[in-house]
């Protein structure tokens, strides 16, 4: 099990490394997380939700994605609510002390899905939540000590040495413990140095004195890592530092942001900036708005920030502007709660540049999906027909009024329905469907449209080699850590 001293130490990408690494070494690997927050997940081919880390984890040990991987999920929304998936299926709205109250009902369902992965897998790789040291929540624990308890398995502790401090978070997450939870950690992992690690050999030789315990290695700072990320902390981190050479895409970095790795690939061959506030906006060649858990909260920031005001200015200039999910929601006349499925609200206005109205119910549409260009004009000219894939997670239904669709794609029960929409020039349009820009055909003749469109030099998009990108955090991982010491900790359980 990997447990981090603090969130976004780094456990997500680690576990994700040894995933790929027991996978090159012979042995069956599956993922693990009890339970998850984060406002990025993943449709599985049967149509449960989970964090999108456990796929991609599980992708990296060359598996199918499984609702066992990760049983509870809550993705934080406006109003200091989370929507809970538990297996899957949405739960309904919790606020943060009724969750924290009665989290401990789904530690059957817990125990369940780990005891069905162990019996299918060699080996699983457990991935824990936040801090094990929370000592305000240790007595309710479903997602760190108590779950290496009830798996018999040896606890990694990471630190990530980037924040700084790294020495006194290993320290004192080993002094918070309790005595029995201590003696699980078999050993330690700094993540994100950057620099000469000898210069951490007296820091090293003090854990190792003091808690009897290996130093397993340090890992290098990767920054231009492109694996999905669970939180939007690590976006934080990456803002404003790709430098491509291609057009420039300025995505609106949302307040609630989701599944914002769907723009990952674009990175391969555009200047990708996640920007805040009106000024940053500059003259980009492509503005997209992303997906969001709270699209009503996170149009107001739009309109509050001036962001909504900067957006239309340069879509009335013709700069083309991609809506995702929630983003594409926005670009819509209106957007309509009446059983606040979302928010305290009832309605909002959108920014209009689509005709179509969206309505949220009751149930969610998760789904995997193929599908095809429908659009003919702007961004989409010469691409009707065009094959893409992803998923869907939303809860909203359209209303098209005069508005063509963008794409079709095939629904669940094998009907070919409309997905997304486009204004009549093509320089607007939306999709529903997370990972569109997976698709390389269809990325890369759309990113020579859009250099065709503003008059730029045509870039090469060759996309995302998957299977090269873990195989090549495998090996970094790999030499920086002692697997024959790791190996020794798994076989000792």
């Amino acid at each position: 099990m990997i447990q981090g001293t603090s969130s976004s130490a780094g456990k997500s990408i680690l576990v994700t490394a040894l995933c790929r690494i027991f996978r090159q070494d012979g042995y069956r690997t599956a993922p693990f997380k009890s339970q998850n927050m984060a406002l990025n997940s993943f449709v599985t081919r049967e149509g449960y939700e989970i964090g999108r880390s456990q796929a991609v984890q599980a992708e990296a040990a060359g598996i199918e994605p499984a609702v066992d991987m990760n049983p509870v999920l809550l993705k934080p929304q406006a109003d200091n609510q989370s929507q809970l998936i538990v297996y899957g299926r949405p739960a309904g709205t919790v606020d943060a002390r009724s969750y924290y109250q009665d989290k401990s009902r789904f530690w059957p369902l817990i125990c369940k899905a780990f005891k069905s992965l162990s019996q299918r897998y060699d080996l699983i790789v457990i991935e824990g939540a936040g801090s094990p040291a929370e000592i305000n929540l240790m007595s309710d624990d479903i997602a760190n000590m108590r779950v290496a308890r009830m798996a018999g398995a040896p606890v990694l502790l990471v630190a990530d040495i980037d924040r700084g401090g790294v020495f006194a978070s290993l320290a004192g997450t080993m002094q918070l413990l309790k005595p029995s939870q201590r003696k699980m950690v078999k050993g330690f992992i700094i993540n994100r140095f950057r620099g000469d690690a000898s210069l951490l050999k007296s820091g090293l030789d003090f854990l190792e004195k003091r808690y009897s315990r290996p130093v397993l290695g340090v890992i290098p700072h990767m920054k231009e890592l492109t694996v999905a990320q669970e939180d939007s902390v690590y976006l934080d981190e990456r803002r404003n530092t790709h430098s491509g050479s291609g057009p420039d895409v300025c995505i609106i970095h949302l307040p609630h942001i989701s599944n914002y790795d769907d723009f990952d690939p674009l990175e391969q061959s555009c200047k990708v900036r996640y920007i805040k506030s009106a000024d940053e906006m500059d003259d980009p060649d492509l503005i997209i708005l992303p997906g969001t858990k709270s699209t009503i909260s996170d149009m107001d920031f739009l309109y509050t920030s001036g962001l909504s005001h900067e957006v239309l200015v340069r879509a009335g200039r013709g700069t083309p502007v991609i809506g995702i999910c929630g983003g594409y929601q926005m670009l819509g006349k209106a957007i309509y709660d009446p059983d606040h499925v979302e928010s305290s609200k009832s309605a909002i206005k959108g920014l209009g540049l689509l005709d179509i109205e969206t309505i949220y119910r009751q149930d969610k549409i998760t789904m995997q999906i193929k599908g095809m260009v429908a659009a003919k004009a702007g961004l989409l000219q010469n691409m009707e027909g065009i094959p893409i894939e992803g998923y869907q997670i939303h809860m909203g239904r359209d209303l098209y009024n005069k508005a063509k669709p963008a794409f079709f794609v095939r629904h669940i029960d094998g009907s070919c329905i409309k997905d997304g929409a486009s204004n009549t020039t093509g320089m607007v349009f939306g999709t529903y469907t997370h990972g569109l820009f997976n698709s390389n055909d269809f990325t890369r003749i759309m990113i020579d449209n859009l250099c065709s469109l503003r008059g730029l030099r045509r870039v090469d998009h060759r996309g995302i080699d998957r299977e090269e990108m873990f195989n090549r955090l495998a090996d970094t991982v790999r030499k920086s850590l002692d697997m024959g010491k790791i190996y020794d900790i798994i076989a000792g359980g």
